[in-house]
């Protein structure tokens, strides 16, 4: 065999081993980039808003004629048939959405602004250097720790009772932004007690969400945002069995999971599309809602 020949034989063998260990390690990085992706359970949403209403069992509003913004959320976006509250009445579960934990309140009376130092949606939040602030209808002013003024309530604001959470953070609905880009990365939205059903129909608080979020909602379709709609608590006669829609860019149009899901399944949820590396109270050993993003 010639000089030359011997040559293109190695020249060969080197570019073929080359090829090899490229393809090596393609397919160790393809996999690595797959796994990634897999075990990301949920979405990373710019921004998240948490609208909360009250008292009603999902067949109230769920195919109901009274609701037909949400529905409409629901039929464009993610429905979850098996949604569940905590307890009753109202409160506790409010502080069981935001902390994982009732924090020992049993009802609805007015708790000591602050009396709480554990973990929650919001603490964690700042502690991850993330934006976070609450949106409240007829709170008197931002920050205000008052119990009630007309048809605000504190008792569906569970961050007054946490020490570690600013109050400053608590700001009224008027201060809601019309530059939905300036809204921080995470925030709930509460309706006063005629808005949220409490007091006024499902026609009353279906008609406030599609007049003052529908806007956010349709903005969210496009800027890989989220609007998740859930209840306190049912009526009492449901197993407390409550509506749950997800609405946006991040969600598959006209899904829905059958899994049962709590407050602190959607806690843990909302956490985690933050990328926190904790989970408050019982939201440690709850579960990602998936089943419904799209890929």
């Amino acid at each position: 065999m010639s000089g030359s020949s011997v040559y293109r034989r190695a020249r060969a063998v080197v570019a073929s081993a080359a090829a090899l260990a490229a393809a090596a390690v393609g397919l160790w990085t393809g996999l690595g980039e797959g796994s990634a992706h897999a075990a990301g359970a949920v979405p990373s949403p710019d921004h998240v808003i948490v609208v909360v209403f009250e008292n009603h069992a999902y067949s109230q509003v769920i195919g109901s004629s009274s609701a037909p913004y949400i529905n409409s959320l629901k039929s464009a976006g993610a429905n979850l048939t098996q949604s569940y509250a905590e307890t009753h009445p109202s409160q506790p579960n409010y502080f069981a959405l935001f902390s994982g934990s009732t924090q020992g309140i049993t009802d609805d009376s007015c708790y000591t602004p602050g009396f709480s130092s554990a973990p929650n949606l919001a603490s964690e939040l700042i502690a991850a250097g993330r934006s976070w602030a609450s949106y409240n209808e007829t709170l008197p002013s931002q920050g205000s720790t008052t119990c009630s003024s007309g048809n605000y309530a504190r008792k569906h604001n569970p961050w007054f009772g946490f020490g570690n959470v600013p109050t400053s953070s608590a700001k009224t609905f008027a201060q809601f932004p019309t530059d939905y880009s300036t809204l921080p990365q995470l925030s709930f939205v509460v309706p006063n007690l005629c808005s949220d059903m409490h007091d006024c129909s499902v026609s009353t608080g279906d008609t406030w969400l599609k007049n003052n979020l529908g806007a956010y909602a349709t903005w969210a379709k496009t800027h890989n945002s989220l609007l998740v709609v859930t209840f306190d608590e049912d009526n009492r006669l449901s197993g407390n069995r409550i509506p749950t829609v997800f609405y946006g860019q991040p969600v598959t149009p006209g899904s829905s999971s059958a899994t049962t899901y709590n407050h602190y399944d959607l806690l843990r949820t909302l956490e985690d599309t933050q990328g926190l590396s904790t989970h408050a109270g019982n939201a440690a050993s709850a579960k990602d809602i998936t089943g419904i993003w799209a890929s």
